[in-house]
């Protein structure tokens, strides 16, 4: 498998700086030069930033035709982030800042002050239903301003979720809701994130019967969407890609799970290690003997030296929770803990180019 890091001069970070650079609040990091030029072009009544969860750019090229709207829309092929999996990217794209700065590393991280590991968008304690407090301790220790908070002072602002205290109900709710925020008259910036086709991968795969006509119903849908926006630039982008996957249970190895002082945590593709002082040389020998055909190992040192979670001032918790050692997966396999963890057909957060290539679609409608 063809394997790539994050460009960050080319990734979903550059996409939401050139927005902050369009609208005159501060950038964090560089623009893209494509994006740029668009935006200088024309100005916009309305501009809608759209995240469909998981389409990367390899899967619209296998699952979609040459000539579908969303293959003839895209402008170019840019990176996700790393590691390449939604808590990581999307809060790059709402905070325009890169993971080691913004701390989201992962769907779990580790927490130092309570010393558990903690699926971050659920507030609960890794591979179980048991909350950790009442309040989001991972907003309260990775606390960011959004790109609809930034730009509350420049337009109209709006956000789009298919969960929350006002949820949209499916694709063509929230659809209709652009539509409608687009038709008030007003100028406004519409930031929407759909949880597909990233929740259908995950239960069937990248290449199943209802993962193929998934791809072509949002295709659609989005062409219909699109049709019926006026002075509307429409800017389209995933937060990762997706790979079949096959699960390796850390459980089953006895020798190297031994070794470890606590849970993995970050991500099953790109896994943090905390190894019991004294046995790092062993767990190394171990770990490439068992998974070196699959998994990169580097250090704490290696992460923090190849700047792998991106450039710019690091978070004051990132080095805590980074591990001694990061498995960054280079084939189809992933790791689980223990039988307790998620076992899904379809992963992402390696560093395989399906996962970590994602589309630039850029729709422009200005008609009056």
């Amino acid at each position: 498998m063809k394997t790539i890091y994050p460009d960050y001069n080319n990734c979903l970070t550059n996409v939401t700086n050139s927005l902050f650079k369009h609208y005159g609040i501060e950038t964090y990091h560089e623009t893209l030069k494509e994006l740029d030029e668009i935006l200088e072009r024309n100005t916009y009544k309305n501009i809608v930033y759209m995240l469909y969860d998981g389409m990367g750019a390899n899967l619209l090229k296998r699952n979609l035709n040459k000539s579908d709207f969303l293959n003839i829309n895209k402008i170019k092929d840019i990176n996700a982030i790393f590691p390449p999996t939604t808590t990581a990217s999307t809060t790059s794209v709402l905070s325009g800042k890169n993971p080691n700065e913004h701390g989201w590393l992962g769907w779990d991280l580790y927490f130092k002050n309570i010393d558990q590991t903690v699926t971050m968008f659920l507030n609960t304690i890794k591979d179980t239903n048991v909350r950790i407090s009442e309040k989001s301790i991972s907003e309260e220790t990775y606390p960011y301003k959004n790109i609809v908070e930034k730009l509350s002072s420049k337009t109209n602002s709006h956000i789009l979720y298919p969960f929350g205290e006002t949820p949209y109900k499916d694709l063509d709710d929230m659809h209709n809701k652009i539509i409608d925020i687009c038709n008030n008259g007003e100028s406004n910036f519409i930031y929407a994130y759909s949880d597909e086709p990233d929740h259908t991968m995950h239960e069937v795969g990248t290449d199943a019967k209802e993962t193929l006509e998934l791809f072509k119903i949002m295709n659609d849908k989005t062409e219909k969407l699109c049709s019926k926006l006026k002075d509307t630039l429409v800017i389209l982008v995933a937060d990762h890609g997706h790979l079949n996957c096959e699960p390796i249970t850390l459980s089953e190895y006895e020798d190297i799970f031994r070794l470890l002082r606590q849970q993995t945590s970050i991500e099953s593709r790109a896994c943090a290690f905390f190894i019991k002082e004294g046995e790092e040389k062993h767990f190394e020998e171990l770990f490439h003997n068992y998974f070196g055909k699959d998994f990169i190992l580097l250090s704490k040192k290696e992460v923090l030296e190849k700047q792998l979670f991106g450039p710019g001032k690091n978070n004051i918790h990132f080095e805590e929770v980074v591990g001694d050692y990061l498995a960054i997966a280079t084939s189809n396999k992933f790791f689980r803990y223990n039988e307790n963890s998620m076992n899904l057909k379809s992963m992402h957060a390696g560093i395989t180019e399906d996962e970590v290539l994602v589309p630039l679609i850029v729709i422009e409608n200005k008609n009056n």
